[in-house]
C-alpha cells in the first residue's frame, strides 16, 4: 500500500470525538458507588459537566453538586450560558459560596445573566474581598479593557529573596491558579516587572531576584478601550498581560483566555457592522431591541436606495428605447456590489491588523484597483461572449446587434467593478482617517453606493454607445 492510499484509509477510519455528555449521564445513572463516581468525575472537564446539567433532573443535579464539591461546581457554573434556572434550585447561601469561588471576571459574567433580585441577594452574602473585586470590574464601561480583566494573579514585592518569593508563591497559589507569570511590585504597590514561573523554579537560592525580573514587561492601562489595545495584546505571546491604573498600580491581568474572548467579541461586533447592524444580536433578544439595532442603518440605506431609484428614473428613455437592457441590469449591479464588498473586507482586515503609512495605503489602493480591473476585464469579456450568444438565440436578434449590446454590458461590468473595487478600499480608509471604525463602512452601504455607480455606468454607456452613436432601438 503506497503512502497516499494509507493516508486515505486513515482518513476514512477517523474516530469521532467521544460524546462525553452521554458518558457522564450513563455514569451518573449507573449503580456504581459514590466514591467511584467522584473519581470518574475528576476525569472530565468542567465544560463537559456543564453540558450535562440540562439532561438531569433537579434532584440529580443536586446529587451531582455534592459529588463535585464547591470548588468544582464553581468551575462548572462558570461555563453555563443560562445560569438563572440552576441557581434558583440552590439556597441563596450555597449560591453565594459558588459565585464567591469563581474568578472575579467569571463571577461578573455569571451575575449579569441573573435578574436584579438574585444578584443583590447573592452579593449581599459574599465576603468583602470578592465583592470588591466584582465592583472593580463592574466599574468599567463595557468597551474598556478593565472590564475584561481578572484579579486571579500572583504578585510579590521587590526585594524578596528567591526563597521568600517561592514561599509567597505557594501561599497565594491556594487562591490564585494563574501561576505562569509572577508580577513584581515596588514597596509602594506600583508595578515593577514580571518573572516567569520557570525562571523562579530553576533559580539558585543565592540568585539575586532582580536578575530574574523583566522590567520592560508589556502592560495596558485599565481605561484604555478594547479597540485601542487589542493589537498590542495580540502582538505578545504571554499567558497574561497586567492591567495597570494610570498611577501604575496593578489592578488585574488579561489572560490568554480573556484575550481570545475579547478578540471574538471584536470580530462579532465587526461582523455585525458589516451586516448593517449597530451591535450584535442575541438569539433570545426582544423584538424591539433587535429592531433598534437594525432600523437606523435601514433608514439610511432606504434614503440611498431612493437616490439610486431616482438615477434609474433619469435613464427611463434609455430603457424604453432598449428594453432588453433591463434584463441584464441585475448582473452589472450584483457583480459591482460583490467586488466592492470583497475590497471592503480586505481593507478592513488590513486596517485592523496594522498601522499603515501613507505609502502603504496608496499601495493598497493601487493593488485593489488592479485586482478589480483585471477581474472586471475577465468577467466583462465573458459577459460579452455569453450575453451575445444569449441575446442572439433567446431574443432572435441579429449577430451584430446582439454583440453590440453584449459589448455594452461587458464594458459596463468592467467599469463598474473597477470603480466599486476602488470605492470599497477608499471609503473604509476615509472612515479610519477620521477615527471612525472602518467597519461602519458596512457591506450594505458599499453595495448601495456601488449600485449607484453601476446604474450610471451601465445606462450611461448604453445611452452614449448604443443609442447616440449606433442609433439602436428596440
Amino acid at each position: 500500500m503506497d503512502e497516499k492510499e494509507r493516508i486515505t484509509e486513515l482518513d476514512e477510519e477517523k474516530v469521532e470525538r467521544p460524546d462525553y455528555a452521554e458518558q457522564l449521564v450513563t455514569m451518573l445513572h449507573s449503580d456504581i458507588g459514590i466514591l467511584e463516581k467522584k473519581e470518574r468525575l475528576e476525569d472530565y472537564h468542567a465544560n463537559d459537566i456543564a453540558d450535562v446539567l440540562p439532561m438531569l433532573t433537579a434532584d440529580e443535579r443536586s446529587q451531582l453538586y455534592k459529588l463535585l464539591g464547591e470548588d468544582e461546581v464553581s468551575e462548572v457554573f462558570a461555563y453555563l450560558e443560562d445560569p438563572a434556572e440552576y441557581i434558583s434550585e440552590l439556597d441563596i447561601e450555597k449560591a453565594a459560596d459558588i459565585v464567591e469561588n469563581m474568578d472575579a471576571d467569571d463571577a461578573v459574567d455569571f451575575l449579569e445573566d441573573l435578574d436584579t433580585d438574585q444578584q443583590s441577594a447573592i452579593l449581599s452574602r459574599m465576603d468583602e474581598d470578592s465583592r470588591r473585586d466584582i465592583d472593580l470590574i463592574q466599574s468599567y464601561d463595557e468597551n474598556e479593557i478593565g472590564s475584561k480583566m481578572t484579579t486571579n494573579y500572583i504578585a510579590i514585592t521587590r526585594g524578596f529573596s528567591v526563597k521568600q518569593a517561592m514561599r509567597s508563591l505557594v501561599k497565594q497559589a491556594a487562591d490564585n491558579d494563574n501561576l505562569q507569570t509572577i508580577y513584581v511590585l515596588n514597596r509602594d504597590g506600583t508595578f515593577y516587572g514580571a518573572i516567569s514561573l520557570q525562571s523562579l523554579i530553576i533559580a539558585r537560592e543565592f540568585t539575586d531576584l532582580d536578575d530574574l525580573i523583566v522590567t520592560s514587561y508589556p502592560f495596558v492601562y485599565d481605561n484604555e478601550t478594547v479597540s485601542e489595545c487589542i493589537e498590542d495584546l495580540k502582538d505578545y505571546s504571554e499567558d497574561s498581560i497586567p492591567v495597570l491604573s494610570r498611577q501604575r498600580m496593578l489592578l488585574g491581568v488579561i489572560t490568554s483566555t480573556d484575550l481570545i474572548e475579547v478578540v471574538d467579541d471584536e470580530l462579532g461586533e465587526d461582523y455585525a457592522k458589516l451586516a448593517g447592524l449597530t451591535a450584535e444580536e442575541d438569539l433570545n433578544e426582544p423584538l424591539l431591541e433587535s429592531m433598534k439595532k437594525r432600523i437606523s442603518w435601514l433608514l439610511i440605506l432606504m434614503v440611498l436606495g431612493l437616490a439610486v431609484s431616482s438615477v434609474v428614473g433619469i435613464f427611463e428613455p434609455v430603457m424604453a428605447s432598449l428594453t432588453i437592457l433591463v434584463a441584464f441590469q441585475s448582473l452589472v449591479l450584483d457583480m459591482a456590489g460583490n467586488c466592492g464588498t470583497q475590497s471592503l473586507a480586505v481593507t478592513i482586515r488590513v486596517l485592523s491588523d496594522e498601522e499603515l503609512t501613507s505609502k502603504q495605503k496608496l499601495h493598497l489602493v493601487i493593488k485593489e484597483a488592479k485586482v478589480a480591473l483585471c477581474n472586471g476585464l475577465v468577467l466583462g469579456l465573458m459577459a460579452f461572449v455569453f450575453c451575445g450568444l444569449y441575446i442572439h438565440f433567446a431574443k432572435q436578434m441579429m449577430w451584430g446587434q446582439s454583440y453590440q449590446i453584449s459589448l455594452c454590458i461587458g464594458a459596463a461590468l468592467a467599469i463598474a467593478m473597477f470603480i466599486s473595487g476602488v470605492s470599497g478600499t477608499v471609503i473604509p480608509m476615509f472612515f479610519h482617517k477620521i477615527h471612525v471604525d472602518p467597519a461602519v463602512a458596512s457591506g450594505p452601504l458599499i453595495t448601495t453606493i456601488n449600485d449607484l455607480v453601476a446604474v450610471v455606468s451601465y445606462y450611461g454607456l448604453a445611452w452614449a454607445f448604443l443609442i447616440s452613436m449606433l442609433h439602436m432601438h428596440a
